[in-house]
């Protein structure tokens, strides 16, 4: 009797140990994948950010992940506190675009292409960017992969396909190297969170700029960043490359300034007024479902260098240029730099091949003009977090940011000729002082601005 009471005692208790182990496992579900490394813990916010963009090809003469843990330190002087990485997967072989093949056709979702070195390399990276503060997210594709992916013949059925049972490529493209996914498919859509949170727990990776995202359904894109987030200490930032204001409501952080950046394009190379950029942002606002929330605005990419051009050739020169990223870094926006542009490069960057930048060519001055204006960002809570009042002419991007205790009123002349810009009456009795100086200004009814001059006043 008494061994069965004992035997008994110890059944519930282990029933009771039990119980407790499961609520603990539903409060926190075991990792997917053992943790390397502990979590970032100086992660920007989301309106804070700085994002530089990486070409991995291109950045060093070696084309490889150490190339640009060598020069961090650089990045991290420009004032960057988000690297982004362009496609670290091994590149598909069949039916490739040319070159090397695009980063954008993966041929592998859990592997570091060996052209870049390995996993160890991009957790070094990755280390070495959280001791200087800066978060490193990663660019993931999930719309389509490469025909050589092994998905294509393991799970055929996670692909899209024509009325004859052909596999297809993303409709309504030209992108032949690649094959589009079904996201119809339970157990394509399991695989594809899966692969991303690989990366959360075996590099400690800070988030993902996610390609082509206006194409993938919201609701895939609901279900993977809710299972992402609730990685244990995770604080990912999160980019969809897309202009969908339901990309908020899906959990990303950011979306892309495609309105706003060709707009700039047509200020500048079809002289459209500088008015059409407070459209421009209305627009990319319009049922905004945070005011954290923030569009990531640029005046290059990869995609833009090189079917557009350099913002040398596409803002009139270096100073245009400089003009150009004021407005896109300071109108209620997160700034995105392509490696290269902050000290003038003038070469178009291919990506499909190593064309490795030449950094002895920089253009000092400028590279000290671009850390002037990202520090200024850096230090103002306006320009992060302020309210947005525009006060455009045709010829002048005018526009302040305000908040309870510091107002900032920014004017870029967008164009190449000498103007007068006639300051708004509303505008004419505060005391404003250069940003950069703290010099008063001289005249607060109207200002002269030599061309693609810009000018920071704060109060």
């Amino acid at each position: 009797m008494k061994l069965y009471i004992n035997i008994v005692f110890a059944l519930i208790f282990s029933s009771v140990l039990a119980s407790c182990s499961t609520s603990d496992n539903e409060s926190t579900p075991a990792p997917l994948y053992p943790q390397y490394g502990t979590r970032f813990e100086k992660m920007p916010k989301k309106e804070n950010a700085i994002i530089y963009q990486v070409n991995i090809r291109a950045f060093s003469a070696a084309g490889d992940i150490k190339g640009v843990k060598d020069k961090l330190t650089y990045i991290q002087e420009l004032g960057v506190n988000v690297i982004y990485l362009m496609p670290i997967y091994p590149v598909g072989v069949e039916r490739s675009a040319g070159g090397l093949g695009s980063p954008y056709a993966v041929k592998d979702y859990k592997a570091v292409n060996p052209d870049f070195g390995t996993l160890q390399d991009l957790r070094d990276l990755v280390d070495e960017a959280h001791a200087k503060n800066m978060a490193v997210v990663l660019d993931w594709v999930a719309n389509h992969t490469a025909w050589d992916n092994a998905w294509i013949t393991e799970h055929p059925d996670w692909y899209q396909k024509d009325s004859n049972g052909n596999i297809i490529i993303p409709p309504g493209t030209n992108y032949n190297d690649v094959a589009q996914l079904d996201f119809t498919n339970t157990e394509m859509r399991k695989a594809m969170i899966d692969a991303m949170s690989y990366w959360v727990y075996s590099a400690n990776v800070d988030g993902f700029r996610c390609d082509y995202a206006d194409f993938v359904p919201q609701n895939f894109w609901s279900e993977a960043i809710t299972q992402l987030r609730s990685i244990k200490k995770t604080n990912l930032l999160l980019l969809a490359e897309g202009s969908r204001v339901n990309h908020f409501a899906a959990g990303f952080d950011y979306t892309f300034g495609f309105n706003f950046f060709s707009t700039l394009e047509k200020v500048f190379g079809e002289s459209k007024p500088a008015t059409t950029l407070q459209d421009s942002n209305a627009t990319e606002y319009a049922n905004n479902y945070n005011s954290q929330n923030r569009v990531v605005r640029y005046t290059t990419n990869h995609d833009v260098n090189v079917s557009d051009g350099t913002p040398l050739e596409l803002f009139g020169g270096k100073k245009g240029s400089i003009a150009a990223f004021v407005v896109a870094a300071y109108m209620n926006s997160v700034p995105m730099i392509y490696n290269g542009q902050e000290m003038g490069y003038a070469s178009r960057i291919d990506y499909f091949t190593r064309t490795p930048i030449n950094w002895s060519t920089s253009d000092l001055d400028m590279l000290a003009e671009y850390k002037k204006i990202i520090a200024f960002r850096n230090s103002s809570n306006a320009i992060k977090t302020g309210t947005y009042s525009g006060f455009s002419s045709d010829a002048v991007s005018a526009f302040t940011m305000e908040t309870a205790t510091e107002k900032v009123f920014v004017l870029s002349n967008l164009t190449n000729a000498s103007v007068k810009y006639i300051v708004p009456v509303s505008l004419t009795k505060t005391a404003w002082k250069d940003g950069f100086t703290s010099a008063a200004l001289t005249s607060t009814t109207e200002i002269d601005l030599l061309p693609f001059q810009y000018m920071v006043l704060k109060n």
